[in-house]
């Protein structure tokens, strides 16, 4: 099954941009909003990763979840630049149980999200025919976003909370 979550990458990719900063052009180099960190790729991996370990948690029901881990990649930029960014990206989805536990879920995530460091910038149902609840929220200190979206399965599919995790560009440390 081709996930929502890849299907509408740009889609998500644009509200990223919006609530972590990156709408906006700025005159440097990067074409960015904010100046790009120089950051190591794998303490962004590992700091993503425990992010999401902890959304887990907040969801707060036991279910299956799909395995791959964050990994880094580019991060498109605005203008085109020739300095090369990545961004930190962690996709998962939570399943094998029923409506009823995924929409408890949701708000348990709502509800935890503000006390765990997070802004709920977003909560209601999306414009597809089936109305799927989404959360997306900015962590305060590191400006990682996250996107939680309960998909009901009434097209015939697994019904599942679909999260993904986006760190913010950032240039890697040498």
């Amino acid at each position: 099954m081709k996930s929502k979550a890849f299907r509408a990458v740009p889609v998500y990719l644009g509200s990223l941009m919006l609530t972590v900063g990156c709408s906006t052009v700025k005159s440097d180099s990067s074409g960015l909003d904010y100046d790009p960190e120089k950051r190591d790729s794998q303490q962004v991996v590992r700091e993503v990763g425990t992010l999401s370990s902890r959304v887990l948690e907040m969801l707060n029901i036991k279910g299956k979840s799909t395995e791959p881990g964050p990994a880094a990649a580019p991060c498109d930029v605005p203008n085109g630049t020739s300095r090369t960014y990545q961004i930190v990206r962690h996709p998962w989805s939570l399943y094998g149980v029923e409506n009823d536990a995924l929409e408890k879920g949701m708000k348990n995530l709502r509800s935890a999200l503000p006390n765990q460091g997070w802004k709920v910038v977003k909560y209601g149902k999306d414009s597809s025919r089936n109305r799927n609840l989404e959360i997306t929220a900015v962590h305060v200190k590191t400006h990682t976003q996250l996107e939680a979206t309960w998909l009901k399965g009434l097209d015939g599919h697994t019904p599942l909370i679909e999260v993904t995790l986006y760190s913010r560009c950032f240039t890697e440390q040498p």
